[in-house]
This record gives structure tokens, C-alpha cells and sequence, in this order.
């Protein structure tokens, strides 16, 4: 099996051993070289083209938004951008998005053993989804992810699944929309195409913490419906959206005809918190029929297990079209586990979402 070459770039030494270390960690990526900036990155690309470039946003000589921007010119690469995400960086992380790269890391740090796991996990994978992405004309086919030495929790570990008659009557509709790799820019697109009325939406969005306050701050300048990072017990109401925060699980809950998120700390759940599994499995239980399911562009499987749950709830669901996605994975794997009604491309799930909330 070819092993995804993988150029990193950060004028930290420290945080280039660290990443190097990490990234040797999974067989599946190969360190094809480090460089303290981009004229150093530059000289290495001559030599040889990396599949994934991890890249700092702030560094001597050329900016990394600046480098990023001549990379996607010239020669378009997947991109992953490592960043504190602390105040500045993370808006300057969130343009790096906007220029054309793929996902973001926090720059790794020290914790206990079982962060260092997750870590891990969430670093390698990333580049590994990076590596799959439209970026590139000569694309290689998606690979399973390997499962490595950490056991994969499912949604049992935050709630336990919907019993028959989980959910009383109500009559309000809300939609639940699970995404990862590209799903930052789909997410626009199909919140950008909804009228101010639509129907309460509670979103998981793979990503770094703190980064969610900023993505839910642009969307909401950008649509006509009001989008915000979710806050524990905030209620699912019309036109209005919830971004679940980065490293925190969100719930769907219902007290009487109101519903409300709830935001819980756990394990990473289908290799990932906040988890689509969680969220859907909530909606299963607490929304039942009442739920329209959305899955979009993103590498590996969470939400296919929750989204079928839903659908045996008696919730209507759409997948993202391959023609569209980014990484097609989370909505092949959705599809096959038959939890799937619409298959569509991007521009046609919002008002399939209305259409299907409005009867």
C-alpha cells in the first residue's frame, strides 16, 4: 500500500518533532520532510511533491496564508493548517479555509496519556482524510481508516439507543446535519440557501475547539437565519442553527413540545468529538419522526449508525451527492447502512430539507 508523503512545515522545532512523531505513528503516513518555513518548504517540494502539507500560519520570512496561497495557484495541494487557534490565529486559521485548505489541527500539546491518544488519533486521521480530498487531479482511492491500538466507541458510551416509543407527539420539525472534511464550506452553502423561517438545525461540524465560535460568527453574518455555537441547554428554534462546540459532544433533548441541546463532555465517539453518531442517536430517541437528517462531505463513518437509527425512528434523510463532497466517505457509509432516502448533490439539499419539513 502507498503511503501518503507528508511535508511539514512550522518554524517551531519543537512542533515539527512532535508532529513527526505523531504522524510515525500510523502506517499508513510517511514524513517525507520537515522545514522551518516556506522558502525551506519550497526547496524540498522541488525535490520531490508531498501528498498533505501541514502548514503554521505564523512564520518568519512568508506567512503560511501568504505560501498557501501560492501553493493553490501553482500547484494545488491538500493543505492542513496547524495553529494555536488562540484569539488572531484562529480567524487566520479560518481564512486559510477560505484560500483553499483542507483542515484544521490544533499544534500539538502536552496532557495526559489519554489526550496524547486522542491526539493522535484525531492528527493522523486528519491528514489522512487531507490526503483523499478533490484537491488534487490524481486522486487516490479512499482507504479504510486503521483502526490502530484505541478502541472505537460507539454512541452506547452517551446514551443508549431509542426504545419504541421513545417520543410523544409534536408537531415541530428540526433538522440535524452531521459533516467533517469540506464540510466547513457545504455547511455554508446549505445554511446560506435557507429562508429566515426554516426549521430549528443543530449541526456537528468536525473540528477544533474554540474554532466553532468563529465558524458560527461568519455563517451567521453571511445567512439570512441566526447561526451560533451551541451552549448547553439553548433551545432548537426556528430559523436558527446550532454549531456544536469543538471537543464536546451535543445532544439533542425535548422538554415537553421544546427542544434543547445538550453539551456533554465523553469519550471520542466513531474517532471523533463532537460525534454525528451522538447527535443523531439523540434525535432518534428524542425527535423520532419528526427529524430530517442531513449528512455531508467527510472521511470515515460516524453518522452512518446514528442516521440509520433516525430513519428507524421514522426520520426522513439526505446524503450529499459523490459528484459534491469533498471526501465522499461519511455519506457512502450512511448510504450502505440504509439510512438514506435523497441522495443529492449540495445545491439541492436545502430545499429538499424544506420540502420535506414543510408536509
Amino acid at each position: 500500500m502507498e503511503k501518503i508523503k507528508v511535508l511539514i512545515v512550522d518554524d517551531s522545532a519543537v512542533v515539527r518533532q512532535t508532529l513527526e512523531k505523531i504522524l510515525s505513528t500510523d502506517p499508513e503516513i510517511e514524513i517525507m520532510g520537515t522545514a522551518p518555513d516556506p522558502y525551506a518548504a519550497a526547496k524540498k517540494m522541488k525535490m520531490a511533491v508531498p501528498d498533505v502539507i501541514t502548514l503554521d500560519v505564523e512564520m518568519p520570512l512568508m506567512d503560511g496564508i501568504t505560501f498557501l496561497k501560492k501553493i493553490m495557484n501553482q500547484r494545488p495541494i491538500p493543505v492542513v493548517i496547524c495553529s494555536s487557534l488562540a484569539g488572531k490565529g484562529t480567524e487566520t486559521a479560518f481564512k486559510a479555509l477560505e484560500y483553499g485548505a483542507v483542515e484544521i489541527i490544533h499544534k500539538p500539546q502536552m496532557g495526559t496519556k489519554q489526550f496524547l491518544e486522542e491526539s493522535n488519533i484525531l492528527i493522523c486521521d486528519i491528514v489522512k482524510a487531507a490526503a483523499q480530498t478533490k484537491k488534487r487531479s490524481t486522486l487516490r482511492k479512499p482507504k479504510p481508516m486503521t483502526e490502530r491500538s484505541v478502541q472505537k466507541m460507539t454512541a452506547e458510551v452517551m446514551l443508549p439507543k431509542a426504545g419504541k416509543n421513545a417520543m410523544a407527539q409534536t408537531t415541530e420539525k428540526v433538522v440535524m446535519v452531521g459533516a467533517s472534511t469540506g464540510g466547513t464550506e457545504a455547511l455554508r452553502e446549505f445554511l446560506e440557501a435557507l429562508p429566515y423561517n426554516a426549521p430549528g438545525i443543530v449541526v456537528v461540524q468536525h473540528m477544533p475547539e474554540n474554532f466553532t465560535t468563529a465558524f458560527a460568527s461568519r455563517l451567521n453574518d453571511l445567512c439570512q437565519i441566526t447561526v451560533k455555537e451551541a451552549s448547553d441547554n439553548d433551545s432548537v428554534l426556528p430559523g436558527h442553527a446550532l454549531i456544536a462546540p469543538g471537543n464536546k459532544h451535543t445532544l439533542l433533548k425535548r422538554s415537553g413540545a421544546r427542544y434543547y441541546v445538550e453539551i456533554k463532555d465523553g469519550p471520542l465517539v466513531s474517532r471523533h468529538r463532537p460525534s454525528v453518531d451522538v447527535l443523531f442517536r439523540s434525535a432518534s430517541r428524542y425527535a423520532g419522526k419528526n427529524v430530517c437528517g442531513v449528512i455531508m462531505t467527510g472521511m470515515g463513518d460516524d453518522g452512518a449508525k446514528g442516521m440509520a437509527e433516525m430513519k428507524e425512528a421514522g426520520s426522513i434523510n439526505i446524503a450529499q451527492d459523490e459528484s459534491t463532497c469533498v471526501v465522499f466517505g461519511m455519506p457512502n457509509e450512511a448510504i450502505k447502512t440504509g439510512g438514506v432516502d435523497h441522495i443529492l448533490p449540495l445545491q439541492s439539499i436545502a430545499r429538499k430539507v424544506l420540502q420535506i419539513c414543510n408536509n
